[in-house]
């Protein structure tokens, strides 16, 4: 623990009581005294503050430029992305596979990006060699705030009214409890939200002012793991890697029309040939996961078309015990035949196999604000 960074909010975690453990680098709480089920629920049921400083922020420039740009290195349409929104993106590695996913603003001044914390500087390096032509600046000392819950708006609007007028996935600079924000309405649990960017000296006053609102408590890692899982949001590094492509990976949506051949801007990005070929269907897929029983079923097991099968047909990437879902749930790629959901599998736990139903996600249906 000695040798991990330490965000901005270090010392209001552990004032607040949180269990701090190593997670990309950093020391982040894992849990409050209230634990990891209670901040789930409480998330579910009102509103939670979590600490995602982590994450590599990044802003290119200028906008219009960095957006045509940004397009050699991801398949989404960034160049068509109106001013105000933001769009999740993947980052493509040679080959095809996913060398991280990311949120991507289009601001007035420029576009913000989000990228995962144990890649950012990786992302960064891979960012700035394909677009030399533009500014790419990393932000890496800046604080990111996650409010998270359907009572995230009555909580954030006191502190900054314009935050009532925002939609799932519009992002917009202003003002929070009197200090400069980069905001946007969006998250990582399946409930409405916002991401709340700012300078790191702000950071803890802001976070006092949302936690003093009615009904805000602060969560950990534990819980943001729990509610994404729940959600069906994948992990880097767990459920998507460069060892996947966004076929395999279920997430084909997140590759607009006019980057998908016969679009107006098709291709130009690492691995466009692979995908091109897998659009009309992948080897395997990314699927829901429902154990039986209340076994929590954990990666990474293997997962096998019988029980006495002796080669698997997959594999499990996520899992543990979903509180809202009301039991084990998990998430897994398995061939392209066993990924109908209601197949039966089943997956390896310490020498036994434990029957699982391909399932349909998100678990717990999301409650963004459209």
């Amino acid at each position: 623990m000695t040798d991990l960074l330490t965000t901005p909010l270090d010392a209001l975690h552990r004032e607040l009581g949180g269990r701090m453990v190593p997670f990309a680098g950093y020391a982040l709480p894992v849990q409050y005294p209230a634990g990891v089920l209670a901040e789930h629920n409480h998330t579910r049921a009102a509103a939670s503050l979590f600490d995602v400083s982590h994450m590599g922020q990044i802003a290119i420039r200028p906008p219009a430029e960095g957006a045509a740009a940004l397009e050699r290195v991801t398949p989404a349409d960034i160049d068509g992305l109106p001013e105000g929104r933001q769009r999740y993106a993947l980052l493509m590695a040679e080959g095809g596979g996913i060398a991280d996913d990311m949120m991507v603003a289009r601001l007035p001044d420029r576009l913000f990006l989000v990228v995962n914390g144990a890649n950012k500087h990786a992302d960064l390096a891979i960012i700035q060699a394909a677009l030399p032509d533009v500014s790419v600046q990393p932000l890496f000392d800046r604080a990111l705030m996650a409010l998270q819950g359907p009572t995230a708006e009555a909580a954030l609007a006191p502190l900054c009214p314009e935050a009532a007028d925002m939609r799932f996935m519009d992002a917009r600079d202003t003002v929070l409890a009197g200090r400069a924000v980069t905001l946007t309405r969006s998250g990582y649990t399946g409930e409405d939200g916002y991401e709340i960017g700012c300078a790191a000296g702000d950071a803890e006053a802001i976070a006092r002012a949302l936690l003093a609102q009615p009904g805000v408590l602060p969560a950990g890692l534990g819980a943001r793991d729990s509610l994404r899982l729940e959600a069906g949001l994948c992990l880097h590094g767990n459920d998507i890697s460069a060892d996947t492509s966004p076929c395999e990976a279920d997430l084909v949506w997140s590759i607009q029309k006019v980057r998908r051949p016969g679009g107006a801007r098709a291709g130009g990005y690492p691995g466009h040939d692979r995908i091109a070929a897998e659009l009309t269907g992948a080897a395997r897929r990314r699927v829901g996961l429902k154990p039986e029983g209340r076994a929590p079923v954990r990666p990474p097991a293997a997962l096998f078309a019988a029980a006495d099968s002796a080669e698997p047909v997959g594999r499990v990437t996520s899992g543990g015990f979903g509180p809202t879902a009301g039991g084990p749930v998990a998430m897994g790629y398995v061939a392209a035949a066993e990924a109908n959901p209601g197949t039966r599998l089943w997956a390896e736990v310490r020498g036994s196999r434990l029957p699982v139903i391909v399932t349909p996600l998100p678990f717990v249906p999301a409650r963004f604000k459209r």
